[in-house]
């Protein structure tokens, strides 16, 4: 663990928590450390993407910000499971639907994840990696949804390369049973597995693919809590 701090993250050793929730946007992580963590303390600010370790509940765990894309979430992730001794990634984001019984603000529990990305390709497999959350994650969170009365599905996600795409094909993957799209839940997933560590993506439905329906950036920044609370439940 002599190498840190990363490239990408100022933190020594020992300043991140074994949890962390982490959000594409830093500024939700910023919301987070302020709603829901006692005595915050910032452990990054490296290119903008904040990062805060307090305790929850008389937990310690850290919030940070992975940016959009695999490329952006894979690089924090992996520095984080293999550098800073981090155990267990939840995602919180955002999603578009692809599945008419989701509705804006509802929730999705990625229990798997399609993509169109290459991510997989540096392991060199005989073969179609199919990445997967962590199933006691995956578990309590539902619970907690059941238990809040929350409105969530729990399936399929498609982590996709781009966003504006010249050849989504929507509606084949809607066709498999996908049930939104997004853009980093594979490759936590894939990280999680590589390190042997665990890993949950939670998303709220910003955007309705199928309806044109959308949420705005305000609104996705500071009134997706729902997913929040879930997140926080798993400590």
């Amino acid at each position: 663990m002599a190498k840190t701090p990363t490239p990408h993250i100022g933190a020594q050793y020992g300043e991140i928590a074994e949890t962390v929730i982490m959000a594409g946007d830093p500024l939700r992580a910023k919301l987070m450390a302020e709603k829901f963590l006692d005595n915050p303390v910032q452990f990054n600010k490296v290119r903008g993407m904040l990062g805060f370790t307090g305790t929850h509940d008389g937990k310690r765990v850290s919030v940070m910000g992975h940016g959009m894309g695999m490329p952006s979430i894979g690089i924090y992730t992996y520095e984080l499971y293999n550098f800073y001794g981090v155990k267990n990634i939840i995602r919180v984001g955002s999603a578009g639907s692809i599945n008419m019984d989701l509705k804006l603000g509802d929730l999705v529990i990625a229990m798997g994840a399609c993509t169109n990305s290459n991510y997989a390709d540096q392991y060199e497999m005989p073969g179609t990696y199919a990445p997967i959350a962590n199933y006691e994650l995956l578990r309590r969170a539902a619970d907690t949804c059941d238990r809040l009365g929350y409105r969530y599905k729990v399936g399929n996600v498609m982590s996709s390369d781009v966003f504006y795409g010249e050849n989504a094909h929507n509606d084949k993957w809607m066709n498999m049973g996908v049930l939104a799209v997004e853009m980093e839940v594979a490759a936590l997933y894939m990280n999680a597995a590589r390190s042997g560590n665990r890993a949950l993506g939670i998303c709220t439905i910003s955007d309705h693919i199928l309806t044109g329906e959308a949420t705005t950036a305000e609104e996705r920044q500071n009134t997706f809590t729902k997913m929040m609370d879930v997140a926080f439940s798993l400590l």
